[in-house]
């Protein structure tokens, strides 16, 4: 009788521990695919932004005779964000963002030297769109990073850890601002 009785607790504690174990893999699974819901929202964006630039950049090319050098930054960057991009390097994308973001303040503040530009329909267009664009960037990146650090925190806390690194569970990287990207803009070097 008493064998029958340990069988048995022996029994409810495997289907315990084995309910716990999938409950905290399903779990897991979850905050995954949600870093990468979050990731994937904050690409289409970069995406929209990539397809807008060159327009941007064109409007502003036909105006500017002197600016060269501002218009070939925006570009540049955006060519370095896109490959940031698809290679899924997330510190040189936000690198690239910071050069990027520096590039279009700098653009838009050249830009008031230009009242042609500045009343041009399709100028305050771009400059909308890609505002808005960049807005949402933002909004979204604190929702990755969120979710990043959600993941982060499960896949070390016990018993998630033991089930983590079982079946491979990784930790995610935070989109970081550099410390200039932080701060409020100098605007002094973006009207000199």
């Amino acid at each position: 009788m008493n064998l029958a009785i340990f069988f048995y607790i022996l029994l409810a504690v495997t289907i315990t521990l084995l309910v716990i174990g999938v409950l905290i893999y399903n779990s897991l699974v979850d905050i995954k695919h949600t870093v990468s819901q979050a990731w994937s929202n904050i690409d289409v964006l970069l995406k929209q932004r990539h397809d807008e630039l060159p327009k941007l950049v064109e409007t502003c090319r036909q105006y500017m005779r002197y600016e060269q050098e501002t218009l070939s930054r925006v570009m540049e960057a955006r060519t370095r964000i896109a490959s940031a991009r698809e290679t899924g390097n997330l510190p040189a994308l936000g690198a690239a963002e910071n050069v990027l973001r520096a590039g279009l303040g700098q653009l838009y503040a050249v830009s008031e030297a230009y009242p042609e530009l500045r009343s041009s329909e399709k100028f305050q267009h771009l400059q909308t769109r890609i505002t808005g664009l960049e807005n949402g960037i933002a909004d979204r990146r604190e929702y990755y990073n969120e979710a990043a650090k959600n993941n982060n925190i499960r896949i070390e806390q016990f018993p998630d850890i033991l089930i983590a690194r079982w079946f491979g569970f990784g930790a995610r990287s935070l989109l970081e601002f550099s410390d200039t990207d932080k701060r409020d803009p100098d605007l002094n070097t973006l009207f000199s």
